[in-house]
Formats: structure tokens, sequence, C-alpha cells
């Protein structure tokens, strides 16, 4: 077996613009009317709004939160163009759970952050065996408790939390094993034997929120207890263990009087274009538990701040950062929409690059984007009974079910349009016959940039079974290739066409064995730039059935 290679760092300038090409890129222009995309030279006065628009976001939560080299965030990368006088306006909180508390927090020698007190044992027994400095307040010790006090230990958090301003401020505490929180000396959460079931470290206690009356400037003492003693007690039965792993979350916000809609509408009201960033983040989207609804969070706020904007402005761009489908009940109002997706550490400048046209989005939607949640094939099936969820969407999943229904999505799979347009013209086959002798056929055709300026276009080619023994979709993804154009350059696109595009698993052969089956009977091939637009289609012929298991 080869060993492991050792672990290296790859911060090369070559692979920051890799980066940077690949996420400006893989952006996905939903809409564009009036051309309001790119944003023009002459439009001086920008508007930059949302949630999102003044926060790093990489990446979802869960495993895919690495810590990058380095972060940019869209605001500043929007305020480094040249010549544009940028107004930024929050517009609306959307926290799932409140902020870190660790802007606010300091050690007893004044470091930012908490000191961690590890105990060998879960009774804090003795004196720490271990003390620590961390940064932040989010607690949870996946795999960085110190082999000294392992595999059985207890941990103190204390800090001195400093507030900036007066008045009733919010704290939060959450916990994976037994925990509690102490704010000078005075239990305000104490989840020492919690039983309800929330999504701290993706099977922890709930989140537990309490106000709080502080002072400007006037430090208060915040301690954190816990241990890696599992809980709820009923679950070391279950897992035939006491001790697993452990940490707590410490969330602090204060008091917010600012009318924040209404500075973003005045900010878009007094602007050529207004940029509104929202979408999603790695508390909403990660691993380890569901969406519970397919709507913006939170509480309409995202929705009500495009509403408003758009009212004020109507050259109003929407900016999605998720890495799924949300519902947009403003898309016919808003002019243009981009799926910004969640691009890591170049986040922000791919996104300003494509805002001012310095590159062309050419993503194209790897999911459907429906209408509505109820519209989703899974959406009979979820959550299921007892943490049990069916699978029960068989060969129709994703675009094949609104195809099988005959529902119109919102923005179909594979749909994604560039700062260009596109023609394709009429396609041909190598062969208009297919034997179990041949290894493939060849669909050509030619794609020329009709527009102005350069793009990459990505063709599709889907399936179509005219008569089949079983039941199959309309039509399925087989097949596509990306071209890159300049301004009024054509060039050839060939696409192959395999056994494995025609044939289906039949568990019928081989006494309930299966065989892969390519019928006799017609086909055709359908080339187009998204499911919904199919551009043209073109008829061949299985001569005669073949089989082959793999």
């Amino acid at each position: 077996m080869t060993p492991e290679a050792p672990e290296a760092e790859d911060d090369r300038e070559e692979t920051r613009k890799l980066i940077r090409q690949a996420g400006a890129e893989g952006l996905t222009l939903l809409k564009n009317e009036n051309k309001v995309l790119p944003i023009k030279m002459s439009q001086k006065k920008i508007a930059v709004i949302g949630p999102n628009a003044n926060r790093a976001i990489a990446g979802g939560g869960g495993s895919a939160s690495l810590n990058p080299y380095y972060s940019t965030i869209p605001l500043d990368s929007i305020k480094a163009i040249p010549g544009k006088e940028i107004k930024y306006a929050l517009g609306c909180h959307t926290y799932k759970w409140l902020p870190l508390a660790a802007d606010y927090c300091t050690t007893s020698t004044g470091a930012q952050g908490v000191t961690l007190e590890f105990h060998i044992g879960d009774k804090f027994e003795g004196a720490p065996r271990i003390i620590q400095h961390r940064t932040n307040t989010d607690l949870f010790l996946w795999d960085s408790v110190p082999e000294e006090v392992n595999p059985i230990w207890s941990v103190r958090a204390k800090t001195m939390l400093t507030p900036t301003t007066t008045g009733l401020h919010t704290l939060s505490f959450s916990s994976v094993g037994p925990g509690r929180l102490l704010v000078n000396g005075d239990v305000k959460v104490d989840l020492w034997n919690w039983t309800e079931l929330g999504e701290a470290m993706f099977s922890g206690s709930k989140d537990i929120l309490f106000d709080i009356h502080l002072e400007a400037n006037v430090p208060v003492e915040l301690v954190a207890e816990t241990t890696n003693e599992i809980r709820p007690l009923a679950k070391q039965a279950q897992l035939k263990q006491t001790h697993a792993t452990g940490g707590c979350r410490i969330g602090y916000k204060e008091a917010d009087t600012e009318d924040h809609l209404q500075k973003a509408i005045d900010a878009a009201k007094s602007s050529d274009v207004a940029i509104v960033i929202v979408g999603l983040d790695a508390e909403w989207e990660s691993e380890g538990y569901d969406r519970q609804t397919m709507d913006l969070p939170s509480d309409g706020s995202q929705d009500r701040l495009i509403d408003a904007v758009v009212e004020a402005n109507p050259n109003t761009i929407v900016v999605n950062q998720s890495g799924s489908p949300v519902t947009m009940p403003w898309a016919k109002k808003v002019p243009a929409i981009l799926q910004a997706w969640y691009q890591g550490q170049e986040a922000g400048n791919a996104l300003a690059d494509v805002l001012f046209g310095f590159e062309n989005p050419s993503g194209k939607l790897p999911t459907t984007f429906p209408v509505r949640l109820s519209d989703n094939p899974t959406y009979h099936t979820w959550p299921g009974e007892n943490l049990c969820s069916l699978y029960g969407e068989g060969l129709y999943i994703g675009y094949r079910h609104y195809d099988h229904l005959s529902l119109p999505p919102l923005f179909p799979f594979g749909h994604g349009l560039s700062y260009t347009t596109f023609s394709y013209s009429s396609p041909t086959l190598s062969s208009t016959i297919f034997s179990a002798s041949q290894e493939k056929i060849t669909l050509h055709l030619k794609v020329t940039n009709t527009g102005s300026v350069q793009g990459k276009e990505i063709v599709q080619l889907y399936i179509h079974d005219v008569k089949s023994k079983l039941p199959r979709p309309e039509k399925e993804l087989k097949g596509f290739a990306k071209v890159d154009l300049a301004a009024g350059e054509s060039k050839n696109v060939d696409i192959n066409i395999d056994r494995y595009a025609l044939g289906y698993w039949d568990d019928s052969y081989r006494d309930g064995k299966g065989l892969w089956v390519a019928e006799e009977g017609k086909f055709e091939a359908w080339v187009g730039a998204s499911a919904a637009d199919i551009r043209h289609k073109i008829p061949f012929e299985v001569k005669e059935t073949f089989t082959w298991v793999f």
C-alpha cells in the first residue's frame, strides 16, 4: 500500500488565480432582463445590501467548514472596483444561532477568546491538567482534546465579556454532553441532564437563549462547564459506552434598535443599481441535519428585504448564496438573479468579477429549482417516521420528476445564461444505427457565439427512448460538452453515445440477477441548453436488443 503523502501547503499565486476563475465561471446566471448585468461603467452609485454582503461565506457547514488561507468578502471586492460610490446596508439579520461571543471576550491575560482548563475525569477534580487558549467560543471539541486528559475529561471555559452598549442583550448556550453556563457565578443555563435533541454538534442539546441587562464597558465573567459524558443518558445504553466527543458553544448579541430595512430602502433609492446579497450559510446548510423549509431564512426577512429594495430601485440584482434551491417569490419582480453557490476563498472576488463583466458566468444548474417545496420529488416521503425516510422517487429523481408530472420548475436543471448568446446548428450522427458490436456513435454539431463578448456554453445531450418495455423517464442526460467561444466564433462539438446511454438494468434476466439491456427500437438524441431548452432532436435506432453484465 502506498504510504500517505505528507500534508503540504499550496497557496501559490497561480492557485489563487485558478480558484478565482473557477469561482467566477461556476456562478449561474438565472435571469437577466434588459441586460441589467453586467453593471455598466456609467453606473457609479451602487447600493450593496443584504446579510451575506459583508461576510465571507466560503462553504457550507460540517466537514465543509475548513479554514481557507484567506477569505474575500463581497462588499470589499465590490469596493475595490475603481470609480464606484458604494453604499452598504445590512437589510436584515438571518441568525440561526446567535453570533459567537468571541469578539467581546478576553482572557485574564488580555488575549481575545477564552481559557480552557482541562481536567482528567468528568468531575472537575483537582487542579487543571492542561490549560489552553482558544480564539472563539465555538468550543465543540471534535479532535482537539489534549491526549493527557483522554478518554474521560471535563473542561471549564473562562472569559470576560465586555459589552459595547448598555441594554437588554442576549446570550445563548448549547452543549454536547452535560453543560452549564454561569454569568458572574450565577448559573444561567443548566443542561447537565438535557434530554431534548437539538443540532449542537449534530447530536447535542437545544440552543438555549436568555436576555440579560448589561452595562457598556462593564465586563462580566462567563464560565462554561462541560464534560464528554454522553447525553441523553438513555443514549449510553444504546451506544454501549458512557463517553464520547464533547464541547459547547456560547453566542452573544447586543440589543439592536436600528431599522435595517429602512436603511436598505434609502440606500437603494439613492443608487443607480442595487445589489442584494442573500442566501444561506454554514449554519443553515450543513451535513448532519436537514433544512426544514426551502424558504430563505429567517421568518421571511430576506424576502421582505428584496421586495422593498426592488420597489425602491427597479435596477435590482439579487445574488443568492446557497448550495441548494431556495424559494424565490420575488423572481418575477427582479430583473437579474445570480446563483453564487459557495465559491471558496475567492468568493467575493469571483462575484465582483462577474457583476462588473470582467468574467462571463458559464455555470449551469446541477439541480432543479422548484417553484415551491411541495413540487419536490421527495416532498411526500420526507421526513418520514422515526427518523427513517423512504427514498421513493425510483427513476424519477430530479428533472425526471418534473418531466414525469409536467411540473414547470422555477429554473430547470441545466439552466444558466451568459452575457452573450449561442446558436446550435442542426446535429448529425456518425451512424443512425446502433448495434451490439459498436462501441459508440457520435453526435456532431456546431455552436456559434452570436453575441458581442467571449463566453462558454455547455451543450447537453439527453436520450429519449421512444418505446420501452419498462417505464423510463422522458429523457435522461447522457453527455455534455463545454465550448469556449470568442464573439462571432464557431466550433464543432462532438458528444459520444455509448451502450450505457441507451441501456437500463432489467432484473428479469439471469433468474433475477439482472442484466443491462439496450432494447431494439427507436431512440432520439435531444440537444439543448437545459432540460427545458431542447434545441434539436435527431432520431436513431437500436437494430436488435442486446444485453451485457457490466
